[in-house]
């Protein structure tokens, strides 16, 4: 009788379900020249605030909030480590690029952290800006690094319309971290 009265309960929480996102792999920005090096791509790391599924607005202050009625499929994070390694795959790196774990053995490890990953109220934009570092994976040392901006005009009151630039930004910051690690 109690888990009944709980179970109705959590039914009347309130709300609406939030409409679901996800973000995409680009596929049509050529082919990137074979590399013989295997790769993995860690997931990245990030601030707690990042750390989530929920669409970030940032306003002129510096705050942060949530965009109401808006979810990505997964975390920010594993989101984007997902797309860049298909990223690499749609740029002909397919055979030479996976998540760490398994019995593969890289030449080297992707790090990336997400600085960036939200709507900025004040200029009007979709911003997504990540550090890449190319790790040897035989002797630790950082062989490259850079960072990635990417920013897209956006709109914070709609959920669809911010995610869609978001991707759009994330695609571009993708295309030029793989053209980057070849």
């Amino acid at each position: 009788m109690l888990l009944a009265a709980v179970l109705m309960l959590a039914g009347c929480g309130g709300g609406s379900t939030p409409t679901t996102y996800d973000l995409s792999a680009p596929r049509d920005f050529g082919r990137i020249a074979g590399s013989r090096v295997f790769l993995v791509v860690a997931e990245p790391t990030t601030v707690q605030a990042l750390d989530s599924d929920r669409l970030i607005v940032k306003d002129a202050s510096g705050a942060l909030s949530f965009l109401g009625g808006a979810q990505w499929a997964d975390s920010v994070p594993k989101l984007v480590q997902t797309r860049l390694i298909q990223t690499f795959e749609n740029g002909n790196r397919l055979g030479s690029v996976a998540r760490p774990g398994g019995r593969i053995v890289p030449d080297a490890q992707l790090n990336t952290d997400i600085r960036s990953f939200n709507i900025d109220t004040a200029s009007g934009a979709a911003v997504v800006e990540i550090t890449a570092k190319l790790v040897g994976d035989r002797s630790g040392k950082v062989q490259r690094a850079r960072l990635f901006t990417a920013r897209v005009p956006a709109a914070a009151g709609d959920g669809g319309a911010a995610a869609q630039a978001l991707d759009r930004a994330l695609s571009q910051v993708l295309i030029e971290i793989v053209r980057w690690a070849r």
